[in-house]
């Protein structure tokens, strides 16, 4: 099995004026398919800016990082946009739904940038849409769904390209303690039925033993 996101020697240092702020200091991790993870650390340990660096939304100051085998680093902006909308999902703690549009049409977006039809798009969002449980939810737009209802519709957004892997930053952190055990479980099940691999970055201990796999970040690097 080949490694879905795999790092060697990754390092982030950031730059307060004139004085360096290291964050990484040197990161080695393999994700491995429909493996779930979980990353657990201080608040600042930096577990955001290792989940951005692994999705490519950043650039590391050094070190290498490999999503499907593909050094992202040795790629243009389109490319590793390609590579992002082909392999990855992202959640996100605060869901980042467009108000404008409803859950079927939000969902229908990563498709779209994939240049598929209209119907076809439709179509693959309104059955993701059903696999997290808003079948009933198609045409209601964000502002008319509830915390939990919006969670699991950024969910659908990610996982409905069908990606190798799914990175999520505090995706429970805005929902109350039953809606957010409820959203994990849903995780952690269509992790298991769709073989998609999970790395989830949270602060909460109790749910994050729930994966296959924890991760402490202490002092830049992981345990």
């Amino acid at each position: 099995m080949s490694e879905v996101i795999s790092c060697r020697n990754l390092k982030k240092i950031f730059m307060q004026g004139k004085t360096e702020v290291p964050v990484l200091l040197g990161i080695d991790l393999d994700i491995m398919p429909g493996e779930s993870v979980a990353i657990i650390g201080a608040s600042g340990s930096g577990k955001s800016t290792l989940l951005h660096l692994l999705g490519g939304l950043d650039s590391p100051t050094s070190g290498e990082i490999r999503i499907m085998g593909r050094n992202i680093e040795k790629v243009n902006e389109s490319e590793r946009g390609d590579i992002r909308n082909r392999s990855l999902g992202f959640v996100y703690q605060f869901h980042h739904l467009l108000p404008e549009f409803t859950a079927i049409e939000n969902v229908s977006m990563p498709l779209y940038i994939r240049r598929m039809g209209k119907n076809e798009a439709m179509e693959r969002a309104a059955e993701m849409l059903g696999k997290v449980g808003l079948a009933k939810r198609l045409e209601h737009k964000p502002g008319e769904l509830s915390g939990g209802e919006r969670s699991r519709a950024a969910l659908a957004r990610a996982l409905v390209t069908n990606p190798a892997a799914v990175l999520a930053d505090e995706p429970t952190g805005n929902l109350d303690r039953h809606t957010a055990e409820s959203m994990f479980e849903l995780m952690l099940e269509l992790n298991r039925s769709m073989n998609t691999s999970l790395v989830i970055v949270t602060h909460d201990e109790s749910l994050a033993r729930r994966t296959r796999r924890v991760l402490k970040l202490v002092d830049g690097k992981l345990a």
